[in-house]
């Protein structure tokens, strides 16, 4: 209750502030109009005594008397302006009108949309020292403790991947490199910095990125983040042969249930051609439903380039349609999106990930896969996210 009366007398005092100008009215004229008649009449002797003592020509006051005699008609006969004063009468409470109407009809209604009305009142410095799942309120108790403690490396290190999560990559580079520089290196701390500068980047490994994962990596030789960036790295290179060997690698030493798997057969069979690959998990199928089968490989590898194209292109359109009719197919999200890009249709390969993430939430570790990929195919993920 105490917020919706301190909400409504600050409605009254802004309103107040924009009506004041409107209340008070035009200023009074200098001089009302018999006044300046008998100004006039005054001038009119004046120029009678000057043309006497020929001071004046008489041609000269002839005109100064024309001019006077004008302007004594226009302030004595009937004046236009209580015809304007009442049409600025008319406006002026037009304007008090939106004024007191409008500005609490805009305010409450914003506060409506973007407020939130039933949260129970309590002091920011309460709210702040128990943030629970807001994660803005979680987010400003750091960066306050941070601002009074900026030695502290605990608090960069926690801070860092929040400000990755919610997109701020600005932020997130300069505090994992605080935590790095306050902290030392450690794999989580190098691959997030990593990351964060492959995501700035339209998902190309630049040089500092794969500096940050050749750093995590030497820390801990089987760290499956660090082998994947490292592996895309050679592949954005052009270096399909060391890539796919790491890659391979990659996925003989992941477990059968590891999330990535999906994601590095997807960067096996680019590097590939396509081709199956021996020695991956048995449980991960290498063609999703609505890919080539093994029949479709060794009848492509005896047509011509055209016709091979018309049949790659026959093959995703085909399974386009099929995951229309059943979304609930991860692997064939993940094969559409990377079939459209590399045939150079982004729009397509941007509308099929939006309809992947339709199927698989981004907040899920499906969704999660498909944005890192879109990214690595330098997609505009943020568009596919609206």
């Amino acid at each position: 209750m105490l917020f919706w009366i301190l909400s409504a007398l600050l409605t009254v005092a802004v309103a107040v502030t924009l009506l004041w100008p409107l209340l008070k009215g035009a200023p009074p004229a200098a001089l009302d109009d018999a006044g300046e008649a008998a100004v006039y009449r005054d001038q009119l002797k004046e120029l009678e005594r000057d043309k006497a003592e020929g001071l004046i020509s008489a041609e000269d006051a002839g005109y100064a008397r024309a001019e006077i005699g004008r302007r004594l008609l226009a302030v004595s006969g009937e004046s236009p302006k209580a015809s304007d004063s009442g049409r600025t009468k008319g406006l002026n409470k037009l304007a008090q009108a939106f004024v007191i109407l409008c500005v609490p009809a805009v305010g409450l209604g914003f506060y409506l949309k973007t407020g939130s009305p039933d949260m129970p009142a309590a002091p920011l410095a309460a709210r702040l020292e128990n943030p629970g799942n807001n994660i803005e309120l979680l987010v400003a108790k750091v960066e306050r403790h941070l601002a009074q403690n900026p030695a502290d490396g605990s608090g960069w290190d926690v801070l860092a991947p929040i400000y990755f999560k919610m997109q701020r990559l600005g932020d997130a580079e300069l505090a994992y490199r605080n935590a790095i520089r306050l902290q030392g290196t450690s794999p989580g701390r190098m691959n997030g910095l990593g990351e964060v500068l492959l995501a700035g980047n339209d998902g190309i490994v630049t040089d500092d990125a794969r500096s940050a994962f050749e750093e995590a990596l030497r820390l801990d030789p089987k760290d499956s983040r660090a082998q994947f960036y490292l592996a895309l790295a050679l592949e954005q290179a052009g270096k399909k042969t060391e890539a796919l060997a790491a890659f391979q690698a990659l996925a003989k030493a992941s477990p059968a249930d590891a999330p990535w798997l999906p994601l590095v057969q997807e960067h096996i069979a680019a590097n590939s051609g396509g081709a199956p690959v021996a020695g991956l998990p048995a449980q991960a199928p290498s063609n999703p439903p609505g890919g080539p089968s093994e029949s479709d490989v060794e009848a492509a590898a005896g047509m011509s380039a055209t016709d091979r194209n018309a049949m790659i292109r026959g093959m995703v359109e085909g399974l386009d349609a099929k995951l229309k009719e059943d979304p609930n197919n991860f692997e064939g999200w993940m094969r559409l999106i990377r079939s459209y890009a590399m045939l150079g249709e982004k729009d397509k390969a941007i509308t099929a990930l939006k309809a992947g993430l339709a199927a698989f939430p981004s907040e899920q570790d499906e969704g999660k896969q498909l944005i890192a990929m879109g990214r690595e195919l330098g997609l505009p993920v943020e568009e596919a996210l609206k």
